[in-house]
């Protein structure tokens, strides 16, 4: 749900009712309920939020993400070689799903062209 939020955001500026009738929306929760969730991107860094008269206007804090994506980066030797490795995995499973595609519609084709190969032979009735 808060990354939901920070979608909404990545948008531009929001207001708070804007955003609680979204998620409300969505996810069936109480405006009470959407106020926590941005109170905690606030209080986390990703938000940022600014009175404007009775309104408050939230927007992505560009520092928080930036933060996670550098603490994140100290896993990136574990996780890039299985990535790697899920990414070859999946390129062989499309090739495989390509070659027996290609290999039935050539078994078809050949299938259809020897079925009208046999239907132009003259049958013992027409001799």
């Amino acid at each position: 749900m808060r990354r939901r939020i920070l979608e909404l955001l990545a948008d531009g500026e929001a207001s708070a009712g804007a955003i609680a009738a979204v998620i409300g929306d969505e996810f069936g929760i109480s405006q009470p309920a959407v106020s926590q969730h941005l109170r905690v991107l606030r209080e986390q860094g990703f938000a940022t939020v600014r009175p404007e008269g009775q309104r408050r206007l939230y927007a992505v804090d560009p520092a928080g993400p930036r933060e996670a994506r550098e603490w994140l980066s100290a896993f990136d030797g574990f996780w890039m070689p299985k990535l790697a490795a899920l990414d070859t995995e999946l390129a062989r499973g499309r090739r495989q799903r390509r070659l027996r595609a290609e290999a039935e519609a050539a078994q078809a084709a050949s299938d259809d062209e020897g079925g009208a190969a046999r239907s132009a032979e003259p049958t013992e009735s027409e001799e």
